[in-house]
């Protein structure tokens, strides 16, 4: 048995079947989460709150479709695992019909972005140790399609020539912006370096001095052999790897009992703070130019983004500029 599928079996536990080492890409598109900041822009014509991913903010497509034509510039349908929350189902059941009905991982409750990924990496590696993945956001907009899936393929790319590592794609950035978390590389003079620190949300004095050294946005999206982000839910957050390895054998299937009845004692962790910050000497950044990259995750980021069009976007832009008409009456 080849060393990495031995290693994918001892990591997702004994008694799970797994597949035929293949080493192909498979993205992983995370939908899950609710959009809570925008809540106020994307409610529907009730008044309901829309999860952002499930919103248009170019006049043509949700960001979800958005994300997913830009998993398929890596790998096909029969590769693309989506996560999704079980009541947001009215949204993604029609957006996902063309997917192969295993491959949308309906998540009962929520309890963070790190059991969001450890959730679809292990059904990966059941049907595929060798997987190399790419894990894609579902909430972000960008406007150079073409240079962000290039980014992504050399990431793939330098993952494999780093022994399967974590390769982050850190976004070059064209401001000093205090609401993004950064990400400090090391002084190598090669496409993908070392990761010298991770600084969330800092103050605008530190957020210049990092614009000024260099340093990157985080973009949540990765590149990595399966086995290897495995190992560092291993190393950063053992027991919850053992809380799914103690169920997969069973029957982890979307909508199975035995999920929800593992999602309803899981604690909350998030994979950038509790996994990211834990592994960081096993992980590479690669900086990726500047391709109009934004998560929109406040009204604030949706108002100032070019390029975008729609309902929401007018109501944001319309928000931001009676805020700066206020702060101007107040200026004496």
């Amino acid at each position: 048995m080849p060393t990495t599928t031995r290693r994918a079996r001892e990591l997702i536990g004994a008694g799970a079947t797994v597949g035929r080492r293949s080493d192909q890409v498979w993205v992983i598109v995370l939908a899950g989460g609710s959009g809570a900041r925008l809540a106020d822009l994307t409610r529907d014509e009730t008044g309901l709150p829309v999860p952002k991913q499930y919103c248009s903010f170019d006049g043509r497509r949700t960001l979800l479709r958005a994300t997913l034509e830009r998993a398929s510039r890596l790998a096909p349908a029969g590769r693309q695992l989506v996560v999704v929350a079980e009541e947001h189902a009215r949204w993604w059941a029609s957006e996902l019909a063309h997917l192969p009905a295993g491959n949308v991982l309906v998540q009962p409750l929520s309890r963070g972005t790190a059991a969001g990924l450890l959730l679809p990496v292990l059904h990966v590696l059941r049907q595929d140790p060798g997987a190399q993945l790419v894990v894609l956001p579902s909430d972000h907009h960008v406007a150079d399609e073409a240079l962000l899936a290039r980014s992504l393929r050399a990431a793939t790319a330098a993952s494999r020539v780093h022994g399967g590592r974590l390769v982050l794609l850190g976004i070059q950035p064209d401001r000093p912006d205090c609401s993004y978390g950064w990400i400090v590389p090391g002084p190598e003079l090669e496409a993908t370096r070392r990761i010298r620190a991770f600084v969330e949300k800092p103050d605008r004095v530190r957020a210049v001095a990092l614009l000024e050294q260099g340093a990157v946005w985080s973009s949540f999206m990765l590149a990595a052999a399966g086995p290897a982000l495995l190992g560092c839910f291993d190393r950063a957050l053992p027991a919850l790897l053992a809380a799914f390895r103690a169920v997969m054998p069973q029957d982890a299937s979307s909508g199975s009992v035995a999920l929800r009845r593992l999602y309803e004692r899981l604690p909350t962790f998030d994979f950038s703070r509790d996994v990211l910050e834990t592994c960081a000497d096993e992980a590479r950044v690669l900086p990726v130019p500047w391709c109009g990259w934004s998560d929109l995750g406040t009204p604030d980021r949706v108002a100032a983004c070019p390029g975008l069009r729609g309902p929401i976007v007018r109501r944001a832009r319309a928000r931001a500029g009676a805020a700066l008409a206020v702060e101007e009456l107040a200026v004496p």
